[in-house]
């Protein structure tokens, strides 16, 4: 390639006139989908069509509509009528902290590659610990997502309480976790990683509101145990995925106090509440946990991917990809929290830390209690309403911003229900005005909603209701003709 070549890929003045055309149409995508001007979520497009438009654009596309095609064909989550998946709506600050940190590319694994991104990164984990309620041993790190900081996590407990050098000299017997039934399938994962297996994966009943039953605890853990199963960890989730359903983290604290077992909490989505005034008291129990997961990118409004990982004792932080056995780490290499690759999965990670410090230096810890607030009262408010309404059923009360919910008619079956909510969740899907995900809890499928958007409101779920109403009649009708 000539130097030519290069000089016109890092040319200062090309880069300003493109970035500028850039962040003009962001903002004018900011405002038209926060006012409602751009009506639809997403212009749905079926997968190989989607496919064969990209391939003719790499040949034949104009350079100048890339990003617009890009807006164009993709799921707009500050829209207020987008109720779909745990992906938090961005604070548009953040976008230019992630395009510094694209633009330097400071990989942090040692202190001359990350030198601010490290004293941030460690600044932001103990303002977390100490808001967890953790005490001054506490520390932690950011890493990159809820499923690799619970697979980091649950290889600290393993550390930690199996006598025998899994690391380094690999299983001599059967190992097992304890984890709800309706927790996140990251943990299913992440033990199957582990090379626990099924039998390891200790799946204790859910109750009624779908959070773990801690009267069960007791049989599945001696079960276990007669078994030849060696339990050494056990982990609460704040909130489960399917429902929001928060498990009785006190209760599983004490079970696990009781066994010497590590206590896990995944709060990835649902930790944030720890920042909130009213409704931090759903992780009482969280602050006697020995790790805990909190995502940035769902409830604190920062792009994906971050999360922090932290630890109620600094040394499993640091010890967790050591390759020597503890007891040859001396005291300066225990404290190395500027060297992250020690520490993290990954050696190479952007510099993520910049979003939660911006955010807490710009707008303080009230911003995440005010988000956090609104949203988790929002989906009660759509509960209250959905439960006047003779044709909608709910799941369960919501104890987070998630709520699942299905259309009913008494003249149909469950099997016929599941269809039909199923196909009316298709449909709005392919309309666009509205994104919803569905799933299915002990046979009955919902329509599930994440209100993850701060200027949604008790309107739009109105007319979200009448539309799905609207086309279950209507099917419904076509069915019958």
């Amino acid at each position: 390639m000539e130097s030519k070549s290069f000089e016109k890929i890092f040319s200062s003045v090309t880069f300003k006139d493109k970035s500028h055309r850039l962040v003009n149409l962001i903002c004018e995508h900011i405002e038209g989908t926060i006012s409602g001007k751009e009506d639809k979520v997403l212009s749905w497009n079926p997968p190989d069509n989607e496919l064969q438009f990209w391939k003719d654009f790499l040949e034949n596309g104009n350079e100048a509509d890339f990003f617009k095609e890009i807006l164009k064909r993709t799921t707009h989550t500050h829209n207020p009528k987008y109720v779909g998946h745990q992906v938090g709506v961005t604070a548009p600050i953040t976008l230019l902290s992630g395009m510094l940190s694209n633009l330097l590319n400071n990989g942090m694994a040692v202190y001359e590659m990350g030198m601010s991104s490290n004293a941030i990164e460690r600044i932001v984990a103990d303002k977390i610990c100490e808001t967890v309620g953790y005490d001054s041993k506490s520390g932690g790190f950011l890493t990159s997502g809820g499923t690799l900081a619970n697979l980091t996590a649950l290889l600290s407990a393993r550390k930690a309480k199996v006598e025998h050098d899994v690391w380094n000299e690999g299983h001599t017997k059967p190992l097992g976790i304890m984890v709800c039934e309706e927790a996140h399938y990251c943990v299913d994962r992440a033990a199957k990683i582990m090379g626990l297996g099924e039998k390891g994966i200790i799946k204790v009943p859910a109750n009624k509101n779908f959070g773990m039953d801690v009267n069960k605890m007791e049989e599945y853990y001696r079960t276990s145990v007669s078994q030849g199963i060696q339990v050494f960890a056990i982990v609460g989730s704040a909130p489960s995925t399917a429902t929001g359903a928060y498990d009785d983290l006190e209760a599983i604290q004490a079970f696990a106090q009781k066994y010497d077992l590590w206590f896990h909490v995944d709060g990835a989505h649902g930790g944030a509440a720890i920042f909130s005034e009213k409704y931090k008291h759903l992780l009482k129990g969280a602050e006697k946990s020995d790790s805990m997961v909190i995502d940035g990118h769902k409830m604190m409004l920062m792009p994906t991917i971050t999360t922090a990982l932290v630890f109620r004792n600094r040394i499993h932080a640091n010890h967790t990809f050591s390759l020597d056995a503890d007891y040859l780490l001396n005291e300066t290499q225990e404290d190395e929290w500027y060297n992250s690759g020690r520490r993290t999965f990954e050696c190479t990670k952007t510099m993520m830390c910049m979003h939660w410090y911006l955010l807490l230096k710009l707008y303080g810890e009230a911003v995440f209690d005010t988000y956090v607030t609104r949203q988790y009262d929002l989906a009660k408010d759509f509960a209250e309403m959905l439960l006047k309404e003779p044709d909608f059923e709910i799941a369960t009360y919501p104890m987070s911003n998630i709520l699942c919910f299905r259309y009913v008619n008494p003249n149909l079956s469950l099997k016929d229900l599941n269809e039909l909510n199923a196909m009316v969740r298709q449909e709005l899907l392919e309309e666009g005005d509205f994104y919803m995900v569905q799933t299915t809890i002990r046979g009955v499928h919902y329509l599930r909603t994440s209100l993850m958007n701060p200027f949604a409101t008790v309107e739009h779920l109105k007319v979200l209701t009448n539309k799905i109403r609207s086309a279950s009649e209507k099917l419904l009708q076509e069915i019958k003709q």
